[in-house]
């Protein structure tokens, strides 16, 4: 369907303008529907993951096998959100393909919609097969949180965010106590 202004009120947060397939380090943030807590717990101040928790890890560390150009940095998995950053070298990628249109590197919302799949994926067989927490409609929220990182500094004190966050978690605006 088209975007028509008169139907479509959702704002996008990205800057317009702006080419997320370009060389750079991106904060991301990407929270669980309903913030639910399914990925394990914070206890005396360390993310203990649980099945779950270890299956987003693995699909985490796989990004770079699907998107030759991203380096996957820091990232801490909390009960209920992940944190990351993720680095597009900024390498052309094969346009073999023919698509048109395309950027020639990997573009920010391609990368979390793979991630936001594959993980929704397997955690439907985890529930069947495993007996995980089942989830309402999504296993994702709609949008995702995004930061550039533009320099040095930011690129540290975003870092220590991410690795101290289950120290802050019951000070955090996505805590949620226990489900």
């Amino acid at each position: 369907m088209p975007y028509n202004p008169e139907i479509h009120h959702r704002r996008s947060i990205r800057l317009p303008e702006y080419d997320y397939s370009q060389e750079g380090l991106y904060f991301v943030t990407i929270c669980v529907h309903n913030r639910k807590l399914l990925f394990g717990k914070i206890i005396d101040d360390i993310m203990l993951l649980n099945d779950a928790g270890l299956m987003l890890e693995k699909w985490f560390n796989r990004c770079t096998e699907h998107f030759k150009d991203i380096e996957c940095l820091e990232k801490i998995i909390m009960p209920n959100h992940i944190h990351c950053i993720w680095h597009n070298t900024g390498e052309k990628q094969d346009t073999s393909k023919g698509e048109k249109g395309e950027h020639t590197g990997s573009p920010l919302h391609h990368i979390v919609q793979w991630f936001k799949t594959m993980t929704t994926n397997e955690y439907i067989r985890g529930v069947k097969e495993k007996g995980w927490v089942p989830f309402e409609k999504h296993l994702w929220q709609r949008n995702y949180y995004e930061h550039i990182i533009r320099n040095q500094q930011s690129y540290e004190e975003i870092s220590c965010y991410i690795i101290e966050n289950p120290i802050h978690w019951h000070d955090d605006e996505l805590f949620c106590h226990e489900q």
